[in-house]
């Protein structure tokens, strides 16, 4: 069995920018293999030293020409080519004798690099893998802190060695452009930029995230001191406005007209929080919320986070707004939906107030826990159904009796949503009761506790059945209609409402 080849770009210099597969490919690798000058010094070997191993076989593939002459009968590219073959049938040795071989590659190895010339020779004899690196233009780009392209912007990217004329003619027909291969083409280079009109907007990179990295205007570069290891870039015109890299610039006033946003997140788990109200979150100032729900919100140190209790929506609602009076971005979260039994109506009524009616309100929609816990058994909304809340702390329980008892007649499905609490008891029973007079003792009721939660547990049961013990603050009930059905598929019970009706 014969070894394998790998092509592994180690990045524009900096060792930690090496990836994680190229650094395990070097570290397991039989032979590691790379090019230099006759001098012997391996840029791509320094890069790759963290991550060499004792007893490797390394082998130096030591170019006989660079830019120099050569006597060679063939002339320059015909003593390159000789090297190249020479250098892959050392390394088809290796792989001949199962010996798994890296030929490391500064930036990209098909890139302007070296080791593609092993890979055309070899990759079609032997198993090949090419590990991609970050390119020196990227390297470049992020050592300015300038975006090289946006929206539908081209870049082109080009080799200095290319005719002056025909690299100003090229230059000046892109938007943004790397060129590459300086060193002693660099003069031509910068004529090339002058002519083409777009000096002042081009800069200068030097062995970009190395420890000898250096950056500045193209216009303001010493021809004498430029290395091969450099590129001309000339980045996103549409950030031309930038201030220069390293400025110091003031930072701008913001503006002083703050937001609230209110947002429901879901019943549970972030899996179940919209993109909207993600972005919400992220871009917030300040989160106000009842301390449960903001506890879900991951910490971040930007942000001010205002807990409170439960029992003060109407506080909450008014703090917010104040702070956003001031200038503040401010989320107020709600579980589930917060148009459902939560933070939109109180943070609503609030703002409607005369001090308040500058302060723009937005308000986000989540999923309800009605819809979660429907999920997890089927489909018991799939018809008309009605939402209600037991709890008799804002409304009294005879507005509360007389509801159940519409929707009961009216033969809806229905919601219940705080059914029950440490103090609220009874509540339940006499809604069970109630309902008896209208549904038949099989109708079937899921009570959902936690759902999407650690503690999540869902159980349908008969409404006569429907026992006060198992429920309390944290399920959530739902009543079927007369047309609701409990059936068995797969082993599995769903409960479902069918869409038709039936006729009278």
């Amino acid at each position: 069995m014969t070894g394998k080849l790998s092509g592994v770009g180690l990045g524009p210099g900096d060792a930690e920018l090496v990836t994680v597969k190229a650094a395990r490919l070097i570290s397991e690798a039989d032979v590691v293999a790379y090019h230099s000058a006759r001098h012997g010094r391996s840029i791509a070997r320094a890069i790759a030293e963290p991550y060499l191993r004792e007893g490797q076989i390394e082998e130096a593939l030591i170019y006989p020409v660079t830019t120099e002459t050569t006597d060679h009968p063939d002339g320059y590219r015909g003593a390159i080519d000789e090297f190249y073959d020479e250098a892959a049938a050392r390394l088809a040795a290796h792989l001949d004798a199962g010996r798994n071989v890296v030929v490391l590659a500064e930036g990209d190895p098909f890139f302007y690099g070296s080791y593609m010339h092993m890979h055309k020779r070899l990759a079609h004899r032997y198993p090949a893998e090419v590990v991609p690196g970050v390119t020196s233009v990227s390297a470049a780009s992020a050592a300015l802190g300038r975006p090289l392209v946006e929206r539908d912007e081209v870049l082109t990217v080009l080799p200095g060695t290319l005719a002056p004329e025909e690299l100003a003619r090229r230059l000046a027909d892109t938007d943004a452009a790397a060129v590459l291969k300086l060193g002693r083409t660099f003069p031509p280079v910068r004529e090339a930029f002058e002519g083409a009109g777009r000096l002042g907007e081009g800069w200068y990179v030097e062995r970009a995230t190395s420890d000898r990295e250096r950056t500045e205007p193209l216009a303001d570069v010493d021809p004498d001191s430029v290395p091969y290891f450099s590129l001309a870039l000339l980045p996103s015109p549409l950030n031309a406005d930038n201030p220069r890299p390293g400025a110091a610039v003031a930072a701008p006033e913001r503006d002083q007209t703050g937001e609230v946003v209110v947002v429901g997140l879901g019943p549970a788990g972030r899996e179940w929080l919209t993109p909207e109200a993600q972005a919400a979150l992220a871009q917030a100032d300040e989160l106000v919320g009842y301390k449960t729900y903001l506890n879900r919100v991951p910490v971040n140190p930007r942000q001010r986070r205002h807990a409170s209790d439960n029992r003060v929506e109407s506080e909450r609602a008014t703090f917010a707004l104040d702070l956003a009076r001031r200038g503040s971005r401010v989320a107020v979260v709600s579980s589930g939906d917060p148009g459902v039994f939560a933070m939109a109506a109180a943070v609503l009524e609030v703002a409607c107030e005369p001090e308040y009616r500058a302060v723009p309100v937005r308000v986000l929609p989540g999923l309800t826990a009605a819809n979660a816990v429907a999920s997890r058994v089927g489909a018991p909304l799939g018809h008309d159904y009605c939402v209600l809340s037991l709890s008799d702390r804002l409304k009294p329980w005879d507005v509360i009796e007389k509801r159940l008892g519409a929707a009961a007649e009216a033969d809806l499905a229905i919601a219940i949503y705080n059914p029950a609490s440490r103090t609220r008891t009874w509540q339940v029973e006499a809604a069970r009761d109630l309902l008896l007079k209208h549904r038949d003792p099989d109708t079937p009721v899921v009570i959902g506790r936690d759902v999407g939660g650690p503690e999540e547990t869902v159980k349908v049961v008969r409404l006569a059945d429907l026992q006060p013990s198992e429920v309390d603050m944290r399920c959530l009930l739902l009543i079927g209609s007369s047309m609701t059905r409990a059936e068995e598929r797969d082993g599995a019970g769903v409960v479902f409402t069918p869409r038709r009706y039936p006729p009278d």
